[in-house]
């Protein structure tokens, strides 16, 4: 996905592995996509929080329904298209065959230098949003179901399914990266081990 221009460079080195130690730190604590990590809570906080209210904010059961199905939406899109993409260099989508089948598709972005990769602040706050967000609205399901407020059920599984759907969607991607590395890393081995195997054949007939 990212693209490395073949082009020298010279590049200050520090005198000390200690100042780079620190510099590696500071890029790691660092966020460096800002609005992307606002809009990755803003929108899934938004929905919970008109969610809660509702009832002290507007009257009208309509408004505030359409109002968390509308932030539930740009979530979702948000979630799937941008801020994974910027902040943890994953995406995913599924997409449907000419025989009609579903499949789904992944994508991590490669490490390059040069690039504007995400640090482990940002990773920290996407991966503690996607997780616990679709929590609360399972906590809320069982609420509404219990407490027999059947009118919000099908505002609180929309939120389930959105939000659900992009957790699911990206653990399968997550593990399919490790996966594929694995598998990468698994076939180098075989080869490296084939090569050493054919060199020392060919020594003992020569």
């Amino acid at each position: 996905m990212m693209r490395q221009d073949s082009n020298d460079e010279t590049e200050d080195v520090s005198l000390f592995d200690a100042d780079d130690d620190e510099t590696r730190k500071s890029k790691k604590k660092k966020i460096r996509h800002p609005i992307a990590s606002f809009f990755h809570l803003f929108f899934r906080v938004s929905a919970i929080v008109v969610y809660l209210l509702c009832e002290l904010l507007s009257s009208s059961f309509i408004a505030c329904m359409v109002t968390i199905i509308l932030l539930l939406s740009c979530d979702f899109w948000a979630v799937k298209n941008i801020t994974g993409r910027l902040m943890v260099g994953l995406r995913w989508w599924n997409q449907v065959d000419d025989d009609g089948k579903s499949h789904w598709v992944f994508e991590s972005r490669k490490a390059a230098q040069g690039t504007k990769s995400s640090s482990e602040a940002e990773s920290r706050i996407f991966w503690l949003g996607l997780v616990t967000c679709p929590i609360i609205w399972v906590i809320f399901a069982f609420t509404a179901l219990f407490s027999l407020k059947v009118k919000w059920l099908a505002v609180v599984i929309m939120g389930v399914v959105l939000q659900g759907a992009n957790l699911y969607g990206y653990i399968k991607c997550k593990v399919g990266s490790r996966k594929n590395l694995t598998s990468l890393a698994t076939s180098y081995i075989g080869t490296q081990f084939l090569r050493q195997t054919l060199a020392k054949e060919n020594q003992a007939e020569s």
